[in-house]
């Protein structure tokens, strides 16, 4: 297998709780002044990708990641909504993305993870909320990540899916089991009424956006989630 791209943010750090605030909810008019607000309570910086297919939405491209590069060295956590990921992928990477997830839905997915790992990306893996942990199960010894959309993508702003968490646990129950490096990501409706249940399943990486942009003090709501999700989180090793 092609080496791992280089390390990120959290790595190395077993179960490290990390927050990963959504740029989708933030104010596009004035994304440099968002990134300044919330840098100092992010670990990640989660990009959404919509290509107006896989999702019914349009968002960001290549430009206007390459503009967000030259403002910050955050790691970017680029989520790809999109039916053809494999076309963009180093366009992506060129303008500065440090990992892309690409959906496991649009098939041809070991091609992909080659591609993202031949590129120097970190590479992901997300399902959306009805499609189940066997869809993704063949290839967790060979990503970085694994994101379980706890809504359906395509806009900010959903309610959170519990339904969602036994895949979660189920996730975390095997990335423990066979002692991968993989971080488990969740990504919809998380806030602080929802993010311990999340971290309790298993999730180490969340993907927030109105809770945190939504707030007079982005960066003191992405702490607040972090502790939150700390207190409650427990390997699978732990559960029961």
């Amino acid at each position: 297998m092609t080496p791992r791209a280089p390390t990120a943010p959290g790595e190395g750090e077993p179960h490290a709780i990390l927050v990963a605030p959504s740029l989708l909810s933030a104010d596009f008019g004035r994304l440099d002044a968002a990134i300044d607000a919330v840098a100092p309570g992010a670990d990640w910086l989660h990009l959404d990708v919509m290509d107006g297919h896989f999702v019914p939405n349009l968002t960001i491209g290549p430009p206007v990641i390459a503009s967000l590069r030259g403002h910050t060295d955050l790691f970017f956590d680029t989520h790809l909504m999109m039916t053809d990921p494999g076309q963009y992928l180093e366009a992506f990477r060129d303008a500065g993305a440090d990992g892309c997830t690409v959906h496991v839905e649009v098939g041809m997915t070991r091609t992909l993870i080659r591609q993202m790992r031949e590129l120097g990306l970190r590479a992901g893996l997300a399902v959306n909320p009805d499609t189940p942990f066997e869809a993704l199960e063949p290839y967790l010894a060979d990503v970085d990540l694994v994101l379980c959309m706890t809504v359906f993508p395509g806009f900010g702003g959903q309610a959170f899916m519990p339904e969602v968490l036994d895949k979660v646990a189920a996730v975390r129950a095997a990335v423990d089991a066979d002692r991968l490096d993989v971080r488990v990501e969740v990504d919809g409706g998380i806030g602080p009424s929802t993010v311990a249940d999340a971290a309790r399943a298993g999730a180490d990486v969340f993907v927030a956006g109105s809770a945190v942009f939504g707030s007079d003090d982005p960066a003191g709501a992405a702490n607040e989630l972090r502790r939150l999700a700390s207190g409650a989180f427990r390997p699978a090793s732990a559960a029961g």
